[in-house]
């Protein structure tokens, strides 16, 4: 598997990865009827260092790095993945994280924060604490599931 950085020549790619997920409404706390390209907007925003994983020269997956906030807490790291349907399960995700750990460090964060990881992404939140992450907080009913209603985000958090 390659990560790289992204290129414009890949946001069709990276739009067929996650607008599906955008849609679903399960994941991510996005409007589920933004368009195609507000939702690559985002992704792909100027202050977001975007990267694609390729498995024989398809993009499989995609995340961004970004400062979690400004000033004081600019040192801690933020982000957002996404893996293609049909690679789901294969290591995809962990190795665009233990890649995203390694660009952190490397652009000066000391830690990485996830502040809204929606807890029934049970394979997420799986994946976040076999690497290190801790769960410090718990947003009662904050994620308004498409079909199980409300449901508990959770901050993760972990030194790099």
């Amino acid at each position: 598997m390659l990560i790289r950085a992204a290129t414009p020549a890949d946001q069709a790619a990276i739009a067929e990865i996650i607008m599906p997920l955008i849609r679903a409404g399960e994941v991510y706390a996005l409007d589920r009827d933004m368009t195609r390209e507000d939702a690559l907007g985002y992704w792909l925003a100027p202050s977001h260092h975007v990267f694609v994983a390729e498995v024989e020269n398809r993009v499989v997956g995609s995340y961004y790095c970004r400062a979690n906030q400004a000033g004081g807490g600019a040192h801690v790291a933020n982000g957002g993945y996404s893996t293609h349907a049909e690679s789901t399960g294969r290591g995809v995700a962990r190795a665009m994280a233990l890649h995203s750990f390694d660009h952190a460090r490397e652009s000066g964060f000391r830690a990485m924060q996830y502040n809204f990881v929606i807890a029934t992404n049970v394979r997420a939140v799986r994946l976040w604490l076999s690497l290190g992450f801790e769960q410090v907080g718990r947003l009662p009913g904050a994620f308004e599931h498409p079909t199980l209603g409300e449901v508990d985000a959770l901050v993760l958090y972990r030194r790099l």
